[in-house]
């Protein structure tokens, strides 16, 4: 399949990307909340086979694969400390013969943000970081911030006034410290977040990319977290939740009071523990062939945007985004879902402490938050705790996020229940792909619980 075309109008692409892709529907981010207190068991759980534990994943997969709508897709789903099951269909490629499975490579982007989340929560647990800590007693760059008078308007003196509080990692944590986003704002502020770097991600190798994510990234991680506190804020701290680069600065807070390297942290403190072999912010030279092709929508055609051995993710970063940049296998990020589901412990193995999960699950949002600043989605109003989308009412127990290719990572810690999706594609919302899966999971997980 040719690649997309360089004629194509950058317009277009940030238009259709920029759009508030995370508002999903409330299906998908409830429906894990349908089996909660249902007790599974095991006996039920073990016998037949995979497509017949889980009918509905499966047929939800080969709805996609089938119809070649996507080239490929992994589910995994398992209950409390259990082995996964793993439902996969197609190839890594539209035009190849490598099937997926359990341990292709797929970009995960925002299912990033949960892992950088609770590694704030272990070095809140440790001592090293406090909940509500103002962000300028780590970074002193951030004590005097401006915020904008007008939400994306002109970047002026007579627009700009001063932050009402501090922010605080509480305040990074909940999306409600009032930076901005590329792929979220418009105007000015957004032309400014892409001429400093303070981009998301980077997607492919190719120049319409740059215009789609809005820039270059910054050169490292420090420098990212000087030219952010340049910026002014689009939000008063502390009063609405709004999707940003919060959780990519997250990352030069650990790296300050750590004295590690942040992808350094990630990888001694949860990859290596929790058993993710393969999940990092680069993909090794032999891991190519592991790794799935991301294609863009165009008028429902997938076309290739970064492809296996060419993609930018062979190459190292310019730093590691907490919010968006690894990249991971269904395998993988259920060990991770795994290890939250077993309240920090996978097999045998402490990883972090009951209490730093349990807060990190929790709604953490500020009690300064606007009557009418909660995350929404469907006219449903969830918490935010640790980077991660927070269950509240009859969605009680759901922790997890999605990712900007089709990517979801769920767990219900109330059921016990895990499920995890991989595919590659974007925009997200051109399909109803993170919608579905949870609730086809939650249909075949009632099923075996009443077995």
């Amino acid at each position: 399949m040719k690649e997309i075309p360089q004629v194509m109008q950058p317009q277009y692409l940030s238009t259709a990307f920029s759009r508030r892709v995370v508002l999903r529907t409330g299906a998908a981010l409830g429906a894990g909340a349908a089996v909660s207190g249902l007790p599974f068991a095991p006996a039920a759980y073990a016998q037949t086979d995979v497509s017949s534990r889980w009918p509905e994943v499966t047929r939800f997969i080969r709805s996609y694969v089938d119809n070649r709508r996507v080239a490929g897709m992994v589910a995994g789903m398992g209950f409390g400390q259990s082995a996964p099951d793993f439902v996969s269909a197609g190839s890594r490629t539209f035009d190849g013969t490598s099937a997926v499975g359990p341990d292709t490579l797929f970009r995960i982007y925002s299912m990033t943000k949960p892992i950088t989340g609770m590694a704030v929560m272990m070095c809140i647990d440790e001592g090293l970081l406090g909940l509500d800590q103002p962000l300028h007693e780590i970074l002193p760059a951030y004590r005097n911030m401006r915020v904008q008078r007008q939400y994306d308007g002109p970047i002026t003196a007579d627009n700009l006034e001063p932050a009402a509080r501090p922010i605080t990692i509480r305040h990074l944590l909940t999306h409600t410290a009032g930076f901005g986003y590329t792929i979220v704002q418009q105007g000015p502020i957004k032309a400014a977040y892409s001429r400093a770097g303070l981009v998301p991600f980077s997607a492919s190798r190719m120049a319409i990319a740059q215009d789609l994510m809005g820039g270059n990234p910054a050169p490292s991680l420090a420098e990212f977290a000087d030219r952010l506190a340049e910026m002014p804020l689009v939000r008063q701290p502390g009063t609405r939740w709004s999707y940003s680069v919060a959780t990519d600065l997250l990352g030069r807070v650990i790296e300050v009071v750590t004295g590690q390297a942040f992808d350094d942290f990630l990888q001694q403190r949860i990859f290596t523990p929790v058993g993710m072999d393969s999940t990092g912010f680069r993909v090794a030279a032999q891991d190519s062939r592991r790794l799935a092709a991301n294609y863009f929508l165009m008028g429902g055609v997938p076309l290739p945007l970064d492809l296996p051995g060419s993609s930018i993710f062979l190459d190292r970063p310019a730093f590691p985004f907490g919010g968006a940049g690894l990249v991971s296998s269904a395998r993988d990020y259920d060990r991770f879902l795994r290890m939250l589901a077993g309240y920090g412990e996978i097999d045998g193995v402490r990883v972090m402490s009951e209490a730093a999960v349990r807060m990190g699950a929790s709604d953490l949002f500020p009690e300064t938050l606007a009557s009418n600043g909660r995350f929404t989605a469907n006219g449903q109003t969830f918490g935010f705790g640790a980077a991660g989308l927070v269950g509240q009412g009859n969605t009680a127990g759901l922790y997890g996020w999605f990712g900007a290719a089709g990517t979801v990572g769920l767990v219900n810690l109330q059921a016990g229940l895990r499920h995890t999706l991989m595919t590659q594609y974007m925009p997200a919302e051109n399909y109803d792909v993170q919608s579905r899966f949870p609730v086809a999971v939650a249909q075949d997980a009632m099923r075996l619980a009443s077995r």
